[in-house]
């Protein structure tokens, strides 16, 4: 898929602010290392299936490796890291076995919520379930969105 840009500053708070001290005993490396190593557990804790998961850190930018089930796995991993407070990029590196049609993504803006999302996207706001459903188990409710976020939206069969 490619490169996709996130905004840097928003997102989930999985990189804790150590302090001071503990930054000036620590490379960059091990510092981009530890981050690196905090994404794979947050994906691997969704239990979205994917072999050999590999992310590296260079500066605020996310690579990801890895051969997920399918085309929507493979997207939902791109969003569970490019939705994290410190990632602006995220290099898609990863391969899928059968490729299926690609889904769109979708900033949120101030005063979005799903239904008016759907009714954007789709042309009818009763929708918005589909795009719930395709954001599952990043979304955990939908009506717990926030701007700057980023959803799959997935093609209407």
């Amino acid at each position: 898929m490619g490169l996709f840009s996130f905004i840097k500053d928003a997102g989930a708070k999985l990189f804790g602010h150590e302090d001071k001290k503990e930054l000036e005993t620590k490379t960059i490396e091990e510092i981009n290392f530890e981050k690196a190593q905090k994404l794979m557990q947050e994906v691997m804790a969704m239990g979205l299936p994917v072999e050999d998961l590999n992310i590296v850190i260079v500066e605020d930018k996310a690579l990801v490796f890895g051969t997920p089930a399918d085309q929507a796995t493979k997207e939902k991993i791109i969003l569970t890291v490019g939705n994290t407070e410190g990632i602006a990029e995220v290099d898609d590196r990863m391969e899928v076995a059968n490729p299926e049609p690609e889904a769109t993504f979708y900033t949120v803006k101030k005063g979005d919520y799903l239904s008016k999302i759907a009714k954007e996207v789709y042309g009818d706001a009763s929708k918005y379930n589909v795009i719930f459903e395709a954001n599952k188990p990043m979304l955990k409710d939908p009506d717990l969105i926030y701007p700057g976020q980023v959803l799959r939206i997935p093609p209407l069969d």
